[in-house]
């Protein structure tokens, strides 16, 4: 029986209006942008041009070349088994968060390198300070507790000159803290951002793993093939997400001088009950969520401040 045609939106109308990958990729100009791209190509079921995202190969071959064709990044690339983000959920995060920088800021986003990230658990990918740079001209500082991780990230900073002097990696050494070890006494910051771990074992990021690709390929697998890979600590901690982002939060109030917002990622709806409450526990000033959408996925930014917002 023939497949009927899909018919897909012209605008993905979920994402913010500033993310540059709002319209269906365009194979065509991301191969010439990327023509190693080319090879993963090819038409499905419903006649259009796509790539098998269950392959990692060609997961990281289409982020080479997003980045490259939106992003003038030439040089990208990961350690094998690493992270490979899905680009425009993390393009989102940067401009949903710009946006609460901006009503913090008379109403208008600033821009330049007088603003300051913290990315915690930067990843091997670099991603997030990447779009950070190019979109909004912001300098970052990215903390990591894998050495690799590390090495790779700051492999990026150098291959692209565009990035240099704009982001730090720096490593931490207790996989306990968040931001002890990793800002100054003399920094400030305007803003901390975070991805976390969301499963809470091995076992359960499987699952997830698995569940990902039924509804890829649309029919039963057995055996988990991480197509965006992902370390363990990348993909899990004792207690997941909700335990994770906690002790984020209580760490958060011994450093409420030194940054004006800190946010973090929450992929788990039925996890922000405790997030609201170990924020009220630490008395912070300000709360907001933010709901995102990518595809059928719906995550949330849950940022918080100590200090009165005017």
């Amino acid at each position: 029986m023939p497949f009927i045609k899909k018919e897909h939106p012209l605008i993905k109308t979920t994402l913010h209006p500033s993310n540059k990958h709002r319209e269906r990729y365009d194979f065509k100009l991301l191969c010439e942008a990327c023509p190693d791209l080319a090879q993963y190509v090819a038409l499905n079921k419903y006649d259009d041009e796509s790539i098998d995202f269950f392959n990692p190969e060609a997961v990281k071959m289409l982020n080479k070349a997003l980045l490259k064709q939106y992003y003038e990044i030439t040089h990208w690339d990961i350690p094998k088994g690493y992270l490979c983000p899905p680009i425009p959920g993390r393009a989102d995060y940067i401009h949903h968060i710009a946006d609460v920088l901006g009503k913090s800021n008379g109403g208008k986003i600033p821009t330049g390198s007088a603003i300051k990230v913290l990315d915690i658990g930067v990843g091997a990918n670099c991603i997030y300070p990447i779009i950070g740079v190019k979109e909004y001209g912001w300098n970052f500082i990215g903390s990591e507790i894998d050495s690799i991780a590390v090495d790779s990230a700051k492999s990026l900073i150098d291959l692209n000159p565009e990035l240099k002097g704009r982001i730090e990696i720096r490593l931490q050494n207790n996989p306990k803290h968040f931001f002890e070890g990793i800002i100054q006494s003399n920094e400030r910051f305007d803003l901390t951002i975070c991805n976390p771990p969301f499963h809470a074992s091995l076992a359960e990021a499987q699952a997830g793993t698995l569940r990902k690709l039924r509804n890829l390929k649309q029919k039963k697998i057995k055996t988990p093939v991480l197509n965006f890979g992902g370390q363990n600590s990348e993909l899990w901690v004792e207690g997941g997400e909700a335990a994770f982002v906690g002790n984020m939060i209580k760490e958060s109030k011994q450093f409420a001088e030194s940054c004006l917002w800190f946010s973090t990622l929450i992929s788990k709806e039925s996890n922000l009950k405790q997030v609201y409450y170990e924020l009220k526990k630490v008395e912070a000033t300000e709360v907001k969520t933010i709901e995102m959408g990518q595809g059928n996925k719906i995550s949330r930014i849950v940022a918080w401040t100590f200090k009165i917002i005017k």
